[in-house]
């Protein structure tokens, strides 16, 4: 219900606030709100030949192709004049995102495509998990923890090993492989749920933990910060750490305190203190190496860790593969199996997220969040918040609506800024240690068509704004 509330306010909000702007003359068009393309020149004006300055008149007729570009400056967008049937199109600044029509299209085939073939392969890896009973041993054992965090959640049920699946992916930053790993753990705990719209306890909190996105190896961050030549690409990946673990710790707590967990549990203690000791283990290691040492390190291990798993699962199914002839079918049959079960899921998922990308690509295209992003910088910085932190909030703020637009603008802080320097390292930080709220609500429940989220979106966002926080003291205190 909040969830779907939130969707009809920013909708309605940017439907309004772009309607407005039209009638009072602030927009020339509406057109690239619905038909254009991100980083798209935007039409501001149009205007005859004579009602321009003479200078300008005097070079659009002498310029090449009828077109001329003036005020080209790095920082700021180019104001282009195009000559055309008696008029004089001006353009000036460039579109946030896709608009509505272009958004529904690539919805489908940039994200969907791309997400459905993660999901026919990494569904068909898990299915073999399932018939050779890897995944039923790897719950037995992990099952004293997680029946402490998940009450609700059956000693050696088979969600166990998916919840621990997604984390391990989480953990090394493989996103292709967390969210097929993180649908089937939705639709495992689904079969526990009694009521089939209402979000249970355990998905919650399921959610909350994987919403607070712990790292421990950033490899995409460090692969941008590597493309913009950092000095040391891998100088945030401690702080990634820290602020994630933060978010981690926060969401457990909160959801916690709300579904009444015993924190006293020895069994949460011990792993708690593996957690951090294995944490500590890894900042000491990579601590210890060169600059050369860290980059192959971290660009090495996801990948290596993916390959084991994928590895252990074909061999483990291979010795065990008596328990595929007894259910009648073979290894590859059994993977062919899950892959069209993941199909089916993309499927399904296709409309929640098509519906959240295009209000967010309507509220961003619409200046509504510009206004608001710049209100906030605007008070942060009469309040005493430095220019290098209003400077990259940006990126925290679009963050939980798009990870692709805050993506945008981490980079572009790090090309503006320079990727050394405490906005560009700022704006990694934040890009790391929170996920896209919305997005994974959208997908996640919608996977399952769970209607009543109930408390999931309003502390997933306090995770995201604790992240905040804590990315800018840990950033303060390393840079």
């Amino acid at each position: 219900m909040v969830l779907s509330r939130f969707w009809l306010a920013i909708f309605i909000s940017s439907i309004v606030f772009v309607v407005c702007s039209l009638f009072t003359g602030n927009t020339y068009t509406i057109d690239f709100i619905l038909n254009g393309k991100k980083d798209d020149p935007v039409l501001i004006a149009e205007k005859y030949v004579h009602q321009l300055p003479v200078f300008i008149k005097d070079s659009i007729e002498k310029a090449p192709e009828k077109t001329m570009v003036i005020n080209t400056e790095v920082s700021n967008p180019d104001t282009t004049y195009v000559f055309s049937n008696k008029t004089v199109k001006i353009y000036s600044g460039v579109q946030k995102s896709d608009g509505l029509l272009p958004t529904c299209k690539n919805s489908l085939l940039d994200l969907i495509i791309p997400l459905i073939a993660y999901l026919a392969f990494f569904c068909g890896i898990m299915q073999l998990l399932i018939d050779s009973g890897a995944s039923e041993k790897l719950a037995e054992k992990l099952s004293p923890m997680f029946l402490k965090i998940f009450p609700t959640v059956p000693k050696n049920h088979e969600s166990i090993s998916y919840m621990t699946l997604n984390f391990a992916a989480n953990f090394l930053g493989l996103d292709s492989a967390a969210t097929p790993f993180g649908l089937k753990a939705m639709q495992s705990l689904q079969e526990l749920n009694p009521d089939k719209d209402r979000a249970s306890d355990a998905q919650i909190m399921f959610m909350c933990l994987h919403a607070a996105g712990l790292t421990l190896i950033p490899t995409s961050i460090i692969g941008y910060r590597a493309a913009e030549n950092a000095s040391n690409p891998a100088d945030v990946m401690l702080p990634c750490i820290i602020t994630s673990f933060v978010g981690t710790i926060a969401a457990f707590l909160i959801v916690g305190i709300r579904q009444k967990i015993n924190f006293k549990s020895a069994s949460l203690v011990v792993a708690l203190i593996t957690l951090i000791a294995a944490i500590v283990g890894l900042l000491f290691y990579v601590n210890h190496l060169d600059l050369i040492g860290k980059n192959f390190f971290t660009s090495n291990l996801s990948g290596l860790m993916l390959v084991a798993i994928i590895a252990f699962t074909l061999v483990f199914s291979f010795f065990r593969e008596k328990k595929f002839t007894e259910k009648n079918t073979t290894i590859f049959d059994a993977f062919v199996t899950g892959a069209n079960n993941g199909l089916k899921t993309g499927v399904t998922i296709f409309p929640y997220v098509m519906g959240m990308l295009v209000a967010i690509s309507f509220f961003r295209n619409s200046g509504l969040f510009e206004i608001i992003s710049n209100g906030i910088s605007f008070l942060f910085s009469n309040i005493g918040v430095s220019k290098e932190i209003t400077d990259s909030l940006p990126v925290a703020m679009l963050r939980p609506f798009s990870s692709g637009g805050s993506r945008g603008f981490m980079i572009d802080s790090m090309r503006n800024f320079g990727p050394d320097s405490f906005t560009g390292r700022l704006s990694c930080i934040f890009q790391c240690s929170a996920e896209t709220t919305f997005y994974v609500i959208a997908v996640y429940f919608g996977s399952i068509n769970v209607k009543n989220t109930r408390y999931t979106l309003a502390t997933m966002l306090l995770v995201d704004l604790i992240c905040v926080v804590a990315a800018i003291f840990v950033a303060s205190w390393f840079f």
